[in-house]
This record gives C-alpha cells, structure tokens and sequence, in this order.
C-alpha cells in the first residue's frame, strides 16, 4: 500500500520561506516521478513542481520559478519542495502525488497516481 504523508506548511509572512517534506512508503521510490501539486480556496488544484526517480530532470510552473526548489533523497523515500519568497497568492494546501510509469505529461494531475492528504501554507501580507 502506497502512503505519502507531506509535512512542512504553516503560516508564515511574504517573503517568508518554508521546507515542505512528503516521505513516501510502499513503492520502489528512485522509479518514479514525484510531483508537488497545490489546491487555493475556491481553484482547482494546479502543478507546481516535478523531479525525476534519479533528481536528474526537474520542471516547474512558470508561477514558481526562481522561487521554488523540488529535491529529493532516495535513500530516505522523501521529496522536497523548498518555498522561498512567498506570497499571498501562494496560500494553499499543497500536495505530493506519485506519477504513474506510464503517463508522459508530468503537468497533468491526471498523469498522477498516488496522492498525499496535503500541508497547508498559508502566507499573510
């Protein structure tokens, strides 16, 4: 059974920064891509972020770049997202899903298999 549990959210201020965590269990973890996914009140949950089973490759929405940072250690099953900069409009819960081996589109939540139950990040102005 595949189990994401994602940790790290909080309220914090604009320009503030956290470390968002997801350590998964129950899967060959360096085999597949993992994506980070976020969800604001009243929005559809849109991509944030995506890294490689080997860390080689990432993407990112163009809303995040420069500020936002997905790593992963395989050794430890977990996936990173480091949040920098942060702005109001990045208040959401955010979450980290598995891609399935399958799919090619690594923006599509649809290309996603497995999810975590989300961590909040709210950012106050």
């Amino acid at each position: 059974q595949v189990q994401l549990v994602e940790s790290g959210g909080g309220l914090v201020q604009a320009g503030g920064s956290l470390r968002l965590s997801c350590a998964a269990a129950g899967l060959a973890f360096s085999r597949y891509v993992m994506g980070w996914f976020r969800q604001a009140p009243g929005k559809e949950r849109e991509f944030v972020a995506a890294i490689s089973g080997s860390g080689g490759s990432t993407y990112y929405a163009d809303s995040v770049k420069g500020r936002f940072t997905i790593s992963r250690d395989n050794a430890k099953n977990t996936v990173y997202l480091q949040v920098n900069s942060l702005k109001p409009v990045d208040t959401a819960v955010y979450y980290c899903a598995v891609k399935r081996l399958e799919s090619t589109n690594w923006y599509y939540e649809v290309s996603y298999l497995y999810w975590g139950q989300g961590t909040q990040v709210t950012v106050s102005s």
